[in-house]
């Protein structure tokens, strides 16, 4: 990639390029309704569904555009990350299909499910506390170690350039759409989302949601800089990491504004999306229906778009069991 600021970021051309790199290994994915969810907000909701990817995660795009656009010599020691769970299963997914090693920094208290999968793909784990600091921490050792390619989940121009590809698809899908809304965390998805509607849609206006509990991105977008939290509690683990210089250009540029829901609120979405969409929703990406539902004037007539980022769940600890 050619820089296009000095914070070297993506712009559209970047879009078109990893959506026909990645175009065989990964799905484009469905966009499904439901009559009951539009009576109830008042509103029509298009729900991507990136939890229909392989790897159960929207992730699989910024993954495999990264992985895929690295030259022999890059790729020869693998690649490195660390993750929540869904970038890091992800990444392994891509690896596993390049036929290169990768090893993923992971929290202990990440979900089993993900783990499971990021070993089922052939990474390799490596665990750390549940903190920024510490997985930053343990994954510098890492680094210096395996001398691999550097992934960062979501503060990478190719990841970034590789998540714009879901709503470049979901445009192709979806005429007429007056706004789009996704969960935000470190803010890849969301970055992705802001390059490509700036450009192909500009009039589509552009949210983001996150639990109450780690509302960073919340309170960054308020101040007018990046409020970083080391460690926040909630069930929504993959939205649990702070905003990066790259992700806050295009938060801070293109977000009409972030909504914010309490834990209980995403499990009633989770439960809400369950039942009605028949689909498999994690924690993380609940908070755009939950604020959705707690904002419906703000959304009354119109045609939104709901990404739905993932479906990666352990079925033994779902969040309304305890």
């Amino acid at each position: 990639m050619e820089d296009a600021t000095p914070l070297n970021l993506p712009v559209w051309d970047d879009v078109v390029a990893a959506h026909a790199r990645i175009k065989p290994h990964i799905n484009r994915t469905h966009v499904l309704r439901s009559d009951y969810l539009d009576d109830l907000m008042g509103a029509e909701l298009f729900f991507k569904c990136e939890n229909f990817q392989e790897a159960g995660a929207f992730k699989a795009r910024g993954a495999c555009n990264a992985v895929f656009g690295l030259s022999d010599e890059q790729a020869k020691a693998g690649v490195a990350t660390h993750s929540s769970g869904n970038h890091g299963l992800s990444l392994s997914y891509a690896a596993g299909r390049r036929g290169i090693p990768c090893t993923v920094v992971m929290p202990h208290t990440a979900p089993q499910a993900k783990k499971d999968q990021v070993r089922y793909y052939g990474g390799r784990i490596v665990e750390c506390e549940p903190s920024t600091s510490s997985r930053e921490a343990v994954f510098a050792g890492v680094l210096e170690e395996t001398g691999a390619e550097f992934v960062h989940p979501y503060n990478d121009p190719r990841v970034i350039a590789g998540q714009g590809t879901c709503s470049k698809e979901l445009i192709e899908q979806v005429e007429g759409l007056d706004a789009v809304i996704a969960p935000i965390g470190g803010g890849g998805m969301i970055s992705g989302t802001c390059l490509t509607l700036s450009t192909v849609a500009p009039a589509v206006e552009i949210f983001a949601a996150e639990p109450e509990q780690a509302d960073d991105a919340y309170r960054s977008f308020k101040a007018g800089h990046i409020i970083a939290d080391d460690a926040p509690v909630t069930i929504a683990d993959g939205l649990k990491v702070p905003l990066k210089e790259r992700t806050w250009h295009f938060v801070s540029n293109f977000v009409t504004d972030i909504f914010t829901c309490s834990e209980d609120e995403i499990v009633d979405a989770m439960k809400l999306t369950w039942k009605r969409l028949r689909i498999v929703m994690e924690p993380s990406c609940a908070p755009p229906l939950a604020t959705l539902l707690k904002n419906k004037d703000r959304f009354a007539g119109k045609r939104v778009g709901v990404i739905v980022t993932g479906g990666n769940v352990d079925l033994d600890t779902l969040p309304w069991m305890s």
